[in-house]
This record gives structure tokens, C-alpha cells and sequence, in this order.
């Protein structure tokens, strides 16, 4: 196989289609006829150059989950003494 030579811009866009719309490493790779390992190499690359703004995300996301977690557990709480305090009311 020939080593192909992509512009920077080529692989930024591929990367963005990773990792800001959401597409699969597979797909993009296909789609654009670049080897999944070159995409990750890319991805690699430019996140670093980039300060990682996935970071950040990863981040919230985790925060999201544990406030979720919260609520959920004070919303089963308070079911629970609903159905008490309603049972006591009889």
C-alpha cells in the first residue's frame, strides 16, 4: 500500500466527524478512505494540539450523572414515604 499524504485540514475535518458530530471511527473510515488506526492517530494529535475540549465534556457528563443519580434516589425517597405516610392516614 502507498502512504497517502492528507492536508491538515482533511484530517481536521475528519477528526470533527468524530468527535464533534458523532459519526463512528468505522464509517468516517470508510467513508473517506483512511485507515481507523490513521483516524485515531489524528484524534490523538489534534486533541492534544487542541487542549482536549472533549475533556471538558467528559467532565459535565460525569457531573450530569451523579446530579441524576441524586435527584433519582430523593424522588424514590419520597415515593417512599408517600405511600408511608398515605398507608398511615387510613
Amino acid at each position: 500500500m502507498s502512504k497517502s499524504n492528507f492536508s491538515e485540514e482533511f484530517k481536521r475535518d475528519a477528526v470533527r466527524q468524530i468527535t464533534e458530530r458523532g459519526y463512528p471511527v468505522a464509517e468516517v473510515s470508510q467513508r473517506l478512505g483512511v485507515s481507523p488506526h490513521s483516524l485515531y492517530e489524528w484524534k490523538k494529535k489534534f486533541s492534544s494540539v487542541s487542549g482536549n475540549p472533549g475533556n471538558d465534556q467528559s467532565e459535565e457528563i460525569r457531573q450530569l450523572k451523579k446530579e441524576l443519580a441524586r435527584v433519582t434516589e430523593e424522588r424514590d425517597i419520597l415515593k417512599k414515604a408517600t405511600a408511608y405516610f398515605a398507608r398511615d392516614a387510613k
